[in-house]
């Protein structure tokens, strides 16, 4: 709530001037009545609703400044093979042009999105288009020199992997693109009876919002007949009333007493005005409506009984309050005149994005005469803080109070919405695969109680969409920075459409992890992979869980060239044809290679791979390379390779101490050591050597390659993570992490944050010496991790992880930016460039400390902390990731067991919960000082 510290001196609302924009208020603005430019193609299906939607888009683009739409309709196009991208738009191309351009521009290569207006095969399960059905498709970018859309068929037909439109709300036999988009098996992004259901005020602004989001809504009386089978079953809503009427007729006593209570009731005595409609997907913007002064209820109960008669099962008769726009205190007037009643619109969009997470596009507000309730299309919008600060809202915080509000409501309707739909059942959603992607929610801004308080009016599936648009339309006209709406909704229907690409391919995964690599196997079920997974532990408990499970023991990772061999003759005598092949654990990623390398598969060269996972190679290679400004050998360290006790006196004379003596192939910062001296370098070299000779003594970390060590110069500074997404060379996405100081003289993580403290520019330094440093090993394709740190004189690297990031980093990536890293690299390896945020933007910050059994066994066990912690995590107030099932080694060569992670809306409030988590468990103590791990996160 935003405090309102004095009432408004102007006198309240007469009936004569209701200052409120009610639900319903706003008409479709879809452009019916454009004229096509040019001619229309004479046969493109539907004789009457596919030309004029030819129509419209050639208008579109003429208004534009683009070249109009190319005709090769009559030489049907061919080659298009099952790792292509198609996303269709049914119906009208005009809401979605602005993202038809973006998606064109962000996925050249995909061969669309394409506004689809004919399906050749009704029925046919994704198939777009055959002849003689053509469909308008942008190639390249029409934005861009060249560019421009065409028209063209297919033979055989593209498969579309994600479907939307203009699903008109008209019911299944008025929608011609909702026949088109009848049974399909891809992704929808809506369908006919989602719409309905959207547009209907009883199944989702009452029925759906106050249950589920706590939203406000208009005091509301609602009359249906029948049993209202499409109506929630759960009861009404706190300030909601349903009365269910057998007949219409005759009821004229009933309806009496229930608006005679509905009037008098303790939730009307805020309002003065009551308005009577019809509701229903029939009654979408008709206006059929009448207001009255609460007063009078042999009025209003005449008016409800009269909306009785003709009443149909769909349909319901609402009678609600009119919630009067909040009046603040004005500024004086530059000019006598008097003031004229106002009111104040704030219509949201909100798209369904990763991890299926809510997120607000774009607000725009409609500004109107009270008298004349605001409609979408009626008036040109305006942002929301200049519409603020027209309504006396001066204090820039409150505006920001005002907008976090208002984000926090839009994507809790949005939220609410989707755990509806996911009750229905295939039938009730109009397919199986359909589910409503972006929502329009406008809003009302209200003074209840001497506070503003944003009220939920009501949904719809493109007003909102035309109205944000024609917003970001304005904004460019005048200079202003493009709007991220039409990228956000590329971005997310290019997403479904990619995860739907990925369902049912066959992915060859070398080496099963522990259990810190669980996830693994929950997203290949959620994402439909056919797992088939060679693993040396014929126990491993992952069997069960896989397509096919190849038992094969590559531990002795120096004879990886035989591996290979024999794990291609493994997949060729099984018959299994894998469409990509890939590792996400240390150890197997030079044999992973190996094996892409024989299958012809995609991926980076086996050579890339093990410079990559030599750490003095990667060093010694870098420093080779002087090509650049800076050239990757400006972030490269010296260091040598120590075999023996005379490498490490050989090594000592071009070393300078203090230096950093760690395992050549290690893994998880086991046995990385500060030596301040040759000497100690000797002894630690010594231990070493002799308590970690090969994979049995303590897995996971590499010794499968071997024991040898390296010698590399200390770099003071800030250490951080860069995961990258790298794709034909061309970097996609990344994200940078910092990590806590260690407990020197030992390496071992303590602590972590997500997003990084660092200002842009630096983290700037970070990305682009990993990428260079990768491009440089020859990794040109796939998912890297890369640590490095940070001093005075910029990045300096450590070494270079050729897979995916380890311990949370997944799970941290996908809570705090929603890109899942383990699709990703899916994607690359299929040979498709994955579709990552343009500008990922954080939806919350992580702390994270990490527990070790030495420090923290009897907490986590004996005293219950493992289960308190598993309790908060089940309520959302925790992450824990668990790293290992048992203790990973012992004394200086331990392993962590667990991260622990609270979020917050900062990063000093994470860190806050953290640090007050970790005490009151015992986490905390003076030999793990938790409070001086995260002193760096500042």
């Amino acid at each position: 709530m935003i405090s309102v510290e004095q009432s408004s001196v102007e006198p309240a609302p007469s009936p004569a001037e209701p200052q409120w924009a009610g639900p319903e208020a706003m008409c479709p603005g879809w452009l019916e009545d454009e004229s096509p430019d040019g001619d229309v193609p004479e046969d493109i299906g539907d004789p009457g609703c596919a030309p004029h939607a030819y129509g419209l888009l050639q208008s579109a683009l003429r208004r534009e400044g683009l070249p109009r739409t190319l005709d090769r309709s009559a030489e049907p196009r061919t080659g298009f093979g099952p790792l292509d991208v198609t996303v269709c738009i049914l119906g009208s191309p005009t809401a979605f042009l602005p993202v038809l351009l973006e998606g064109g521009s962000r996925y050249p290569g995909c061969h669309g999105p394409v506004p689809v207006t004919h399906l050749g095969q009704p029925g046919a399960l994704g198939d777009v288009p055959q002849a003689p059905g053509p469909c308008c498709s942008p190639r390249g970018s029409p934005s861009r020199q060249g560019g421009h859309s065409t028209l063209e068929t297919y033979v055989p037909p593209r498969r579309a992997n994600y479907v939307t439109g203009t699903f008109a709300a008209g019911g299944p036999e008025g929608s011609w693109a909702g026949e088109l988009a009848r049974d399909l098996d891809c992704p929808m992004g809506g369908s006919v009876p989602l719409i309905c259901r959207l547009e209907d005020p009883l199944v989702t602004p009452l029925g759906c919002w106050r249950p589920r989001a706590n939203l406000p809504v208009p005091p509301t009386l609602a009359f249906v007949l029948g049993p209202g089978g499409h109506l929630p079953v759960d009861p009404s809503p706190p300030g909601v009333k349903l009365v269910r009427l057998e007949d219409p007729q005759g009821q004229e006593s009933l309806v009496q007493e229930e608006v005679g209570a509905f009037l008098g009731g303790t939730a009307m005595e805020p309002y003065s005005q009551v308005v009577v409609r019809l509701a229903g997907w029939r009654w979408r913007g008709t206006g059929a409506r009448s207001t009255h002064g609460k007063a009078e209820g042999a009025a209003v109960a005449q008016a409800v009984g009269a909306r009785l008669h003709g009443l149909r099962e769909e349909d319901s008769v609402l009678l609600e309050a009119m919630v009067p726009t909040a009046r603040l205190p004005m500024p004086p007037p530059r000019s006598p005149a008097p003031r004229l009643p106002m009111a104040l619109r704030i219509c949201t969009l909100v798209c369904r994005s990763w991890g299926d997470r809510p997120q607000l596009c774009q607000v725009a507000c409609g500004v109107g005469r009270a008298e004349a309730p605001v409609r979408h299309g009626a008036a040109l919008p305006q942002g929301l803080d200049s519409s603020l600060q027209q309504w006396g809202v001066t204090a820039p915080s409150q505006r920001q109070a005002l907008a976090t509000q208002l984000r926090e409501a839009a994507e809790a309707a949005m939220a609410a919405l989707l755990a509806a739909e996911a009750e229905l059942s295939p039938e009730q959603r109009g397919g199986a695969r359909a589910h409503t992607d972006f929502l329009g929610v406008d809003f009302l801004l209200a003074c209840v109680d001497e506070t503003l308080e944003l009220v939920a009016l009501s949904t719809n599936s493109q007003r909102c969409l035309e109205t944000c648009l024609l917003a970001a339309a304005m904004g460019h006209a005048v200079g202003q920075p493009p709007s991220d709406l039409p990228r956000l909704l590329a971005e997310a229907l290019l997403h479904r459409a990619q995860c739907h690409l990925v369902e049912g391919k066959d992915i060859l995964l070398i080496g099963a992890g522990g259990i810190s690599k669980s996830f693994v196997w929950e997203a290949a079920r959620d994402y439909g992979l056919r797992i088939h997974l060679v693993e040396s532990d014929p126990e491993h408990f992952a069997a069960g869980l896989v397509q096919t499970f190849l038992p094969y023991d590559s531990r002795e990772h120096r004879r990886d060239e035989e591996h290979a061999e024999r794990v291609t003759e493994l997949v060729r005598a099984r018959g299994l044809r894998p469409h990509a092949c890939l590792s996400y654990w240390d150890d197997c990623v030079v044999l992973a290679a190996l094996v892409c390398q024989r299958l012809g598969l995609r991926g980076s060269p086996p050579a890339a791979i093990r410079v990559a996972k030599q750490k003095s190679r990667t060093h010694q290679h870098l420093q080779r390379c002087r090509h650049g400004r800076p050239p990757p050998a400006a972030f490269a360290v010296p260091c040598r390779r120590l075999q023996s006790h005379g490498d490490v006196e050989r090594a000592a004379g071009t070393v300078p101490f203090p230096a950093v003596a760690k395992l050549e192939f290690g893994a998880g910062g086991v046995g990385v050591r500060l030596v301040e001296s040759a000497g100690q370098c000797h002894a630690h070299a010594a231990r070493l050597w002799h308590d970690l000779r090969d994979d049995a003594d303590h897995p996971g970390i590499g010794l499968g390659w071997g024991n040898a060590m390296l010698l590399m110069e200390y770099v003071p500074g800030t250490e951080h993570d860069v995961d990258l997404v790298v794709f034909d060379g061309r970097l996609l996405g990344a994200w940078v992490s910092d990590n806590g100081p260690t407990r020197l003289p030992a390496f071992l993580e303590t602590a972590a944050c997500l997003p990084s403290c660092l200002p842009a520019d630096r983290q700037a330094q970070l990305v682009r010496a990993a990428l260079q440093c990768c491009l440089a090993c020859g990794l040109h394709d796939g998912v890297f991790n890369v640590e490095l740190k940070l001093g005075p004189g910029g990045p300096r690297l450590l070494e270079i992880n050729p897979r995916m990031g380890g311990f949370y980093l997944r799970d941290w990536i996908r809570e705090v930016y929603g890109p899942d890293l383990l699709l990703a690299a899916v994607l690359v390896a299929l040979g498709l460039p994955p579709v990552l945020p343009a500008r990922p933007v954080p939806r919350a910050h992580l702390a994270g400390v990490m527990c070790l059994d030495s420090e923290h066994g009897t907490t986590l066990g004996g005293s219950g902390g493992l289960a308190a912690l598993q309790a908060l995590q089940s309520r959302g107030l925790v992450r824990l990731n668990r790293l290992f099932e048992e203790t990973a080694g012992d004394g200086e060569y331990e392993e962590p067991c667990l991260s622990v992670a609270c979020s917050g809306a900062t990063r000093a409030e994470a860190c806050v919960r953290l640090l007050g988590l970790c005490q009151a468990l015992g986490i905390d103590s003076p030999r793990y000082p938790v409070e001086h791990f995260l002193s760096h996160f500042k």
